[in-house]
């Protein structure tokens, strides 16, 4: 079967990279980013002022917004370009409405838009508060919702503009300890392929960003509550750092690419997800279509392994509740 499908493979790769790279410029764009005083958005923020790009960036914490804004300010390549930031609660709709209008009158027309707002619980299903599920789902799911649905009209006005959502590797598969944080990331990737097929037609395009695990103060927070699973589990991806998920989120929504990801397991994750999500070009197809069937393979392996660790897991603690008993 290899035999057949590899000529493929190497002629789609072959001719993906000898195609030109248009990559267009962001100098003097203004780019808005909530979720901009940390982690992946805060480095996001820096390359984008790197590039001549306006960037406000917005989140809760004015005290880690202020320190945000003055380290963004440092990356500026032009005396000129303007580094904003508003304190904002996501889950307000009128909030997020009223605050993007403000900046688009103080900065300028807003060009792309990045939702990096999130955070984790992680723990087993029954443990969880009412109030730990509702606020997973607002800062998740519906903080996401909101800050599109505020900024679509503007951008099908002005017949532009491109929209990037945080999701997570969890988005595409379900994992131990990650029950309601993974289903917001799950619906979170439905979302982002609907609004795609509505604004397509206006030249407005949707990138889902799909880090695995990443080194910043959010996934500091996360692991004060992972189980010891999900901690074996998480493990095996590794840990990046945020400007180099950074990067490949920018460069791959500036690409017009729907998915970002980095790393092979990541491509094997995505490859196997990709069901009838947009497709860039008939080359991502054909790669996809030829190794779909391997990779499931490769996929089952993972899975095993996986509930390899979780079986480890139980026996562990049923032994510790024989000895105690």
């Amino acid at each position: 079967m290899l035999v057949f499908i590899l000529p493929f493979i190497v002629i789609a790769v072959i001719a993906k990279l000898l195609l030109p790279k248009k990559k267009p410029s962001i100098k003097g764009k203004h780019i808005v980013i909530f979720g901009g005083s940390s982690g992946i958005g805060k480095a996001l923020a820096i390359l984008a002022a790197k590039e001549g790009a306006h960037v406000t960036i917005l989140a809760r914490n004015i005290d880690k917004l202020t320190e945000a804004k003055n380290e963004i300010k440092n990356y500026c390549i032009d005396e000129e370009q303007l580094i904003a930031k508003v304190s904002v609660d996501v889950t307000n709709y009128e909030a997020v409405e009223n605050n993007l209008g403000e900046v688009e009158a103080i900065v300028g027309p807003i060009y792309m838009l990045v939702n990096c707002a999130g955070m984790a619980i992680c723990g087993e299903i029954e443990n969880f508060t009412q109030q730990q599920i509702k606020t997973l789902v607002d800062v998740n799911l519906i903080g996401s919702i909101y800050s599109v649905k505020a900024i679509v009209p503007k951008f099908k006005k002005r017949r532009e503009g491109i929209i990037i959502l945080t999701a997570s590797q969890v988005a595409l598969m379900g994992m131990y300890g990650y029950s309601v944080y993974s289903s917001c990331k799950f619906a979170l990737r439905g979302f982002a392929e609907s609004v795609y097929q509505e604004v397509k037609p206006y030249n407005i395009s949707v990138t889902l960003a799909l880090p695995p695990d990443t080194d910043t103060p959010g996934f500091e927070i996360e692991n004060q509550t992972k189980p010891k699973e999900t901690k074996l589990l998480s493990e095996t991806g590794g840990l990046l750092q945020p400007e180099e998920v950074a990067k490949k989120m920018l460069d791959d929504a500036l690409s017009g690419k729907f998915f970002s990801y980095v790393g092979f397991e990541s491509f094997i994750l995505t490859t196997l997800c990709v069901g009838m999500s947009p497709f860039q070009s008939v080359f991502d197809v054909i790669i996809q279509s030829c190794l779909l069937g391997m990779l499931r393979i490769v996929g089952a392996f993972y899975s095993m392994y996986f509930n390899g660790i979780i079986k480890k897991c139980f026996k562990e603690k049923e032994s510790k509740k024989d000895k105690q008993t």
